[in-house]
């Protein structure tokens, strides 16, 4: 009596696997130089922005693991030099926008060892010129020092296998009407008041130091060199109206 309940159950545990995510995404790599070929799959998920707007730098992230058993293996040789990973996405359905793309570093390689993916997310950027709908999906994966000098190159088997993300870029100005802080140049300072306290008293050049701490202004020297005149004048007179001695 038990025998259709049980039946069910073992149909599920003994069933074929259930096909793979629409995140992964099968790829091609080789290595350049040596045209060793090796065929790797990885879940890539996108972060789509929920609103772009034409004219403006947008930025989707991109983050992928590997599907065990099928990973990138580095040469035994090993790779020369800094090795960086620069991955793409490809942007569908909206004019003069094809791509997107960005760079992040895989960590240390190891030679005939697994080449890790980056721990945090990448950061791939592009700018939209026009208004429209479309679908962005993962792209080529490629590994090595700058985008032009690739030691790997990873490319899709199937373009369209990979979920697409819908991508919505508006209007020029027709984004929601919030403050852009990076957009708005900082308010000039107020000059200072140039009759303030803090402004500094010029000395007039040559004054003359009473030691009271101030300056005796033109009318003040004229009073003490008339004194010192008068006073010269008198002591003239008495030294001339001294007798003589005999």
């Amino acid at each position: 009596m038990r025998l259709p309940l049980i039946l069910p159950l073992a149909v599920l545990l003994f069933a074929t696997p259930a096909p793979e995510s629409g995140t992964v995404a099968a790829y091609t790599c080789k290595t350049t130089g040596t045209n060793e070929t090796q065929v790797v799959k990885m879940d890539i998920k996108l972060t789509v922005p929920a609103t772009a707007s034409a004219g403006r730098q947008m930025t989707i992230g991109w983050r992928g693991s590997y599907v065990e058993g099928a990973e990138l293996r580095a040469p035994a040789t090993g790779l020369d030099g800094e090795v960086n990973l620069y991955a793409y996405a490809a942007v569908s359905g909206i004019d003069r926008l094809t791509s997107a793309t960005g760079v992040g570093s895989p960590g240390l390689i190891v030679p005939g060892a697994v080449i890790p993916l980056p721990r945090d997310t990448v950061e791939l950027r592009t700018t939209p010129r026009d208004p429209g709908t479309g679908t962005v999906r993962p792209a080529s994966v490629n590994f090595g020092p700058t985008p032009q000098k690739r030691l790997i190159e990873c490319e899709l088997q199937d373009k369209d296998a990979p979920a697409s993300y819908p991508l919505t870029v508006t209007a020029a100005g027709a984004a929601p009407n919030t403050p852009d802080t990076t957009d708005t140049p900082d308010r000039e300072a107020t000059p200072p008041d140039e009759t303030s306290e803090d402004t500094p008293t010029a000395t007039p050049t040559g004054g003359a130091n009473t030691g009271g701490g101030g300056e005796a202004g033109p009318d003040g020297r004229a009073l003490v060199l008339a004194g010192s005149l008068v006073l010269a004048a008198a002591l003239t007179g008495l030294r001339l109206r001294r007798p003589s001695r005999p």
